[in-house]
């Protein structure tokens, strides 16, 4: 079967994707508002235009045969948010309208419950249907025979769902058995073989070379991809920004440094740490204190500057869990004789870190992200560990990825450290809500399970 033939609908399921979605909420909005006194009519024009808006931007229907299924939750959760706010917005300019809560809430939940179970049904059906049937696949030969290249053909025949199949290696510059041929025989081969995508390995050809393949490309309608040699470098993110007409490409930044994506972990923390300070700390609080204050003297609250964000001092508070000292730049150890009897068992479900959500209020901190380390090791470390000052250009955690990994508590070798920091920058580049819950939901576990360096 031609290439031609196996992704001929491929074009028709976004679109059947949309009108599916805008059915969902059609209906539900039909069903549950009405008893709120809308313009029916008005409010589904505006409903529609404001879903179709803010799918646009947050790329909610941009999912392809390489996105994961965590890319995909994450895009629900941020189309759901933003059209949350889009439909709440409505009631104030429709005075006769009656705005209720607990209406829009269950109108949002089933809509999104629906559509999340539909994106992900129709992914993982086109994928095993890919797989068992072998049909949509795209045929894909690769000019070059690097350590990449071969990595790429690799991965498309051993991940099947990506709908991948792996016919040839062009090259001029070395001779291997598993090379088809050169780059003069890369063109009556693409032709005779119906070939969908091009993938070419940079080092591998002139510049000459490269524009005479693009032109090639856009005449016969094929797509032509390219295998960045740099790894280090291309393995980012990369953007591409025109002076008048000239391109350059640039390095783009993590998604915690968006404006949209730092006012939506804004609001998550504040939320979740006052949900946390009135529900939990205030009758946590007043227990704890008398149990600490019996055991020893000395105030209830630990606070201890530290580096946040830009490396900037701030105070982080923390129930005291040790006799007062002069050692506060000295870690707790095994066995510590410092801590005490009530320090060693609020340490051990780390209730020491709970008045750490003030700090997430006043700003100072988030409730996930790199643990804030003391001013010593960021000195120690500082410029003896790759990526170390990464972590400074977020805001600390009060739990983070590399603590629910196992990397937390005393820092015994130069190893623990870098397998840290190895964590935190993999959170930083990586990050997404999901991950966020998904830490959350682990410490959660991790207190009840206990930890074996929570000491």
């Amino acid at each position: 079967m031609t290439a031609s033939h196996t992704g001929r609908y491929s074009k028709y399921i976004r679109p059947i994707s949309i009108l599916m979605d805008l059915m969902v909420i059609s209906v539900l909005c039909l069903f549950f508002f009405r008893e709120l006194n809308l313009n029916i009519g008005y409010y589904l024009l505006y409903q529609t235009a404001g879903w179709i808006t803010v799918a646009f931007f947050v790329k909610f229907y941009e999912i392809y045969r390489f996105t994961t299924p965590v890319e995909i939750g994450s895009k629900l959760i941020k189309q759901g948010v933003i059209f949350l706010l889009v439909i709440i917005a409505f009631f104030p300019f429709y005075k006769e309208a009656l705005f209720s809560g607990k209406v829009i809430a269950v109108f949002m939940i089933l809509s999104m419950l629906l559509i999340a179970i539909s994106k992900f049904l129709l992914f993982y059906y086109l994928k095993k249907y890919r797989i068992i049937t072998g049909s949509n696949f795209r045929s894909a030969v690769i000019i070059g025979y690097t350590p990449e290249a071969i990595k790429l053909k690799e991965l498309f025949e051993t991940r099947n769902d990506y709908g991948y199949r792996f016919l040839a290696f062009f090259s001029d510059k070395k001779s291997n058995p598993n090379i088809q041929g050169n780059l003069e025989d890369l063109k009556p081969f693409v032709i005779d073989h119906n070939v969908d995508e091009i993938y070419c390995s940079l080092n591998e050809i002139t510049n000459e070379q490269l524009k005479d393949l693009v032109d090639f490309a856009d005449e016969n309608k094929k797509a032509i991809k390219f295998i960045p040699d740099t790894k280090e470098i291309f393995s980012k993110n990369l953007k591409i920004d025109y002076y008048e007409f000239f391109p350059v490409l640039s390095l783009q930044k993590t998604m915690l440094h968006e404006p949209m994506t730092q006012m939506f972990k804004r609001v998550f923390d504040i939320v979740f740490s006052l949900v946390v300070i009135l529900g939990l700390m205030s009758w946590l609080v007043p227990l704890l204190a008398i149990l600490i204050k019996l055991e020893s003297k000395g105030p209830v609250f630990f606070k201890q500057g530290r580096p946040g964000l830009d490396e900037k001092e701030f105070f982080c508070y923390k129930f005291r869990s040790m006799q007062i000292n002069k050692t506060t730049e000295q870690e707790a150890s095994k066995n510590d004789p410092r801590v005490t009897k009530t320090g060693r068992f609020i340490r051990k479900t780390s209730l020491d870190e709970m008045p750490q959500f003030l700090n997430v209020l006043l700003g100072d901190m988030s409730v996930v992200g790199p643990r804030p380390h003391l001013w010593s090791q960021n000195k120690s470390y500082g410029n003896k560990i790759k990526k170390y000052m990464v972590r400074h250009y977020v805001k600390p955690g009060i739990t983070g990825l590399a603590q629910v990994r196992g990397f937390r508590g005393e820092i015994e070798s130069d190893e623990d450290m870098i397998n840290r920091i190895k964590f935190d920058v993999f959170y930083i580049e990586n990050w997404s809500l999901i991950l966020d819950l998904k830490i959350i939901v682990q410490t959660v576990v991790n207190i009840f399970k206990g930890e074996e360096k929570a000491y």
